[in-house]
């Protein structure tokens, strides 16, 4: 990796120091884009810093200091717009389209809303419990939408019903449209601590129902290996054995696999559905392949048959009434011959048979 040095990076005005509140945490910029907002976790206030007080002290090379390396440090007092007093535990800043943001407290479980050009707390909303992270509708955007904000809590207990020691993270969703902020939702997550998210409108979102048939999603374009029906084949190459697959409600096509132990297995799948929602897995758990195939989708799994036997293959997302019959077999024989000798190795085994598809 290319790095640039401490002492070129100062010499050269690339890297310019700012001092922060006391143990920094979230940094956020205004949607303006004037301003950046800092939440120093040991400091009960917000920082608000000023780009252009930033850019004019750099420009006429007035700087309060250098670190040990060289690089230059400019003023805190000279480099900041203000601070408004927020409380306990200042983290993240979201923002609305009225002028407003909205700042996490860990310490004091609160969202706090705030005026950025009065720097003055407007509302304080209790979450429960230990907020960390929060999402506001686009509010780190330059167009924030200002009708609603998540937050993230870290903490559930006398939440919801107990089932246990552990207990979920709890989002709760709040309502930013009136003066005062009013909870809406609690909604357990069963996940990880929460962290960044974002919010935007549903009719900003214009997905796709299907794919195109054979479309690799990573290419965008239809794949080289697609597999038409009817065209489904086993092949033997300098590279290994490459499968042509087609899945369709409830078949895999082939269904049968043959391949020597140590061989290298390309497999070449295709789901043949264009209705909509109508997924299809497919798993070989020995060897710990497992993926999803949507509607119109190719997909490509390359691994080397490194263990010899008989392992079952299956679709792995319910499709059907006969979801459970959709399996088949992948057969590694192995390395050692009909007479016992390791060195002796099988010849390269014949293609299964496709079976033509009935009408």
């Amino acid at each position: 990796m290319k790095v640039l040095r401490l002492a070129t990076s100062a010499a050269e005005g690339v890297l310019t120091f700012v001092p922060e509140p006391k143990s920094p945490h979230g940094v956020d910029v205004t949607p303006d884009g004037e301003d950046i907002v800092v939440g120093g976790k040991l400091d009960t206030h917000g920082t608000v810093f000023s780009f252009a007080k930033i850019k004019a002290q750099i420009d006429a090379g007035k700087f309060e200091s250098k670190d040990p390396y060289g690089v230059p440090v400019l003023s805190f007092k000279d480099s900041i717009r203000g601070q408004v007093e927020l409380g306990l535990g200042p983290l993240h800043t979201q923002f609305d389209d009225k002028g407003n943001a909205y700042t996490s407290l860990f310490l004091e479980t609160v969202v706090a809303k705030w005026s950025v050009k009065d720097l003055k707390v407007i509302d304080k909303l209790s979450t429960h419990y230990n907020i960390g992270h929060l999402v506001a509708a686009e509010g780190d955007t330059i167009h924030p939408d200002g009708k609603y904000l998540i937050a993230m809590n870290k903490w559930a207990l006398d939440r919801f019903t107990k089932v246990g020691p552990l207990l979920p993270q709890n989002f709760q969703l709040v309502d930013l449209t009136g003066q005062k902020m009013t909870l809406l939702y609690d909604m357990p997550i069963p996940l990880g601590e929460p962290h960044y998210a974002q919010m935007i409108k549903a009719d900003k979102l214009h997905p796709i129902d299907v794919y195109t048939p054979g479309e690799d999603p990573i290419l965008g374009a239809k794949s080289p290996d697609a597999v038409e029906p009817g065209k489904e084949r086993v092949e033997r190459r300098a590279d290994g054995v490459h499968v042509y697959m087609t899945a369709i409600r409830s078949h895999f096509t082939p269904d049968i696999i043959r391949a020597n132990e140590g061989d290298t297995v390309h497999l070449h799948i295709d789901n043949l559905e264009q209705a909509y929602d109508a997924t299809h897995g497919f798993a070989i758990n020995s060897y710990n392949i497992n993926i999803s195939i949507e509607p119109g989708e190719h997909s490509d799994i390359t691994f080397v048959a490194d263990k010899a036997g008989v392992f079952p293959l299956y679709c792995t997302e319910f499709c059907s009434a006969l979801h459970l019959e959709m399996a088949g077999y992948l057969l590694v024989e192995p390395k050692a011959g009909a007479s016992g000798d390791p060195a002796a190795k099988t010849a390269a085994l014949p293609a299964a048979p496709v079976a033509p598809e009935k009408p």
